[in-house]
């Protein structure tokens, strides 16, 4: 395991007197992910972007990672920043990181907003192919298939410039960081946890996505005493794909 502080880049946006609000990206891209919600969320909340280990501008740190380690690396961001307790929106390996941070450190959070993610992956063996390909031939190898499973067809050619802007932040990921988040990705089974999760949690999930379907998004918020849950007509990047439909979700739960 990298273990570790990696000093997390950042970005704060909003005013300093609003509640803080966390936004966490997936594997393989960085905090420009969440540019289509920024002016929606920071008109009402302190909104706090970062981007994981080995990712975007963050430090790659040697070695696998685990689950808890990206967990443990939000906490030290929020110590940096002194922020005691804040709301928290993750999508894929960002939820996985809500997860995570909602059974293992609820009191620094307030509301938990989880997106197009599961607590537990399929087997091994799909991943270890996946990480020993970015290994030998780098990150181009396994764009054009990413791609595919996080937007729809319709969504790809309807929106060719978000999609071509995702390709680079992708392409732009260190193969070192994105293997080592792999690890993480692969080996974690939160689904035991999610009953101890008592923070007040929103779990939005795409009705076309192939990486994480619905059915994942549905066991997460029947495990999670009170969770309520959204579906939006998207694929894996539901906040890319239908940012407007997203954003109100989370900008509703967050309020109610």
């Amino acid at each position: 395991m990298a273990g570790g502080d990696p000093d997390l880049f950042h970005r704060a946006d909003g005013s300093s007197d609003r509640p803080a609000l966390v936004l966490s990206h997936s594997l393989g891209t960085d905090l420009a992910m969440w540019d289509p919600q920024l002016a929606a969320f920071s008109g009402r909340f302190r909104v706090i972007r970062y981007d994981a280990r080995g990712h975007g501008r963050s430090p790659v740190l040697p070695g696998s990672c685990q689950m808890e380690d990206l967990g443990r690396d939000v906490l030290a961001l929020l110590d940096k920043l002194k922020l005691q307790r804040v709301h928290f929106c993750g999508l894929s390996m960002g939820g996985m990181v809500g997860m995570w941070l909602g059974a293992h450190a609820p009191e620094r959070l307030l509301r938990l907003v989880l997106c197009n993610t599961a607590a537990r992956m399929g087997p091994p063996g799909p991943w270890n192919e996946r990480i020993e390909l970015v290994r030998r031939s780098g990150m181009e190898a396994i764009v054009p298939g990413v791609l595919e499973r996080w937007f729809t067809a319709g969504f790809r050619a309807r929106k060719p410039e978000v999609v071509e802007s995702t390709r680079r932040m992708l392409l732009a990921t260190p193969a070192e960081g994105y293997v080592a988040c792999c690890t993480a990705i692969r080996d974690q089974d939160q689904l035991a946890d999610l009953p101890s999760i008592r923070v007040p949690t929103l779990v939005i999930s795409g009705l076309q996505d192939p990486a994480t379907p619905p059915a994942d998004g549905r066991a997460i918020a029947a495990a999670i005493p009170g969770a309520r849950s959204v579906e939006l007509d998207a694929a894996h990047l539901s906040n890319l794909e239908a940012p407007e439909a997203f954003s109100a979700a989370v900008l509703q739960f967050l309020a109610s």
